[in-house]
């Protein structure tokens, strides 16, 4: 009898190291994946989004139920334009951390980038409820985007409001909501948010582009052309300051 609760004994013991041992390497798993979860994200930060997907996909390997890690993924591949695999990893999160209100935001963007707008809509009502959310002027100026372009500019400009309540200086709700009056015909009241906006931020290149447009149906070419200068300052070899260079000649022709 001894001897048998000799082996027994001797059997947990071993059984006990080898639980041990597997939960000591998880931990340093997990640490490690962590460290290059840190690595990607300041990959990310600085715009590198091929060398922040290459040390997440590390991490994930490594730790793979880290919802702070899917939503680091789910922003790189939205960033990279990838808008399925960012889905996959935002509802991975979601799925690893339910009230991960940040990730279910983010999850409203890309049905945005896809014009997807009531399934956006969906889930910023929900990351906009939540009462822990750190953040929820970002999920109602949300909000304010998808109505927008469902051309529902009442409810746009509603939640546009409630955002700019929570925080006036805002800059997504404060441009939404001018473009919102732009296209509701209250052209006064879009140069004056507008106008605020450029005083809060004054090298935001769009804003003195959305601007000019609001000095165009005002007549007042003058500014308009000052507004379009301006985007040519800021933004000299963008897009935008192409479209702004051919709008000041429009203008200058008169």
């Amino acid at each position: 009898m001894s001897r048998y609760r000799l082996n027994w004994t001797i059997l947990l013991i071993m059984a006990l190291y080898v639980v041990s041992c597997a939960t000591a390497n998880m931990a340093v798993q997990k640490q490690q994946g962590e460290a290059l979860r840190n690595l990607g994200e300041e990959y990310y930060k600085q715009g590198d989004y091929t060398s922040a997907l290459k040390e997440l996909l590390k991490a994930q390997a490594l730790y793979p139920d880290d919802a702070f890690l899917q939503n680091d993924l789910g922003l790189t591949y939205k960033a990279k334009k990838r808008l399925d695999l960012a889905i996959k990893h935002f509802k991975k999160a979601l799925d690893i951390k339910p009230d991960y209100a940040p990730a279910k935001n983010n999850l409203g963007t890309v049905y945005l980038d896809k014009e997807e707008w009531d399934t956006a809509i969906k889930y910023f009502k929900e990351v906009s409820e939540n009462m822990l959310y750190a953040t929820p002027h970002i999920a109602l100026a949300n909000l304010g985007w998808a109505y927008h372009n469902k051309k529902e500019f009442i409810l746009s400009e509603t939640y546009y409001l409630k955002a700019l309540d929570l925080d006036p200086k805002f800059i997504n709700a404060q441009r939404g909501l001018g473009l919102t009056y732009i296209a509701m015909g209250r052209s006064s009241e879009a140069k004056e948010i507008l106008e605020k906006a450029v005083k809060d931020y004054p090298k935001f290149a769009p804003l003195y582009d959305d601007l000019a447009k609001v000095y165009i149906i005002s007549h007042d070419y003058e500014k308009a052309l000052d507004a379009y200068h301006k985007v040519i300052e800021l933004a000299p070899d963008s897009g935008m300051a192409r479209e702004a260079e051919k709008a000041a000649q429009r203008i200058k022709r008169y």
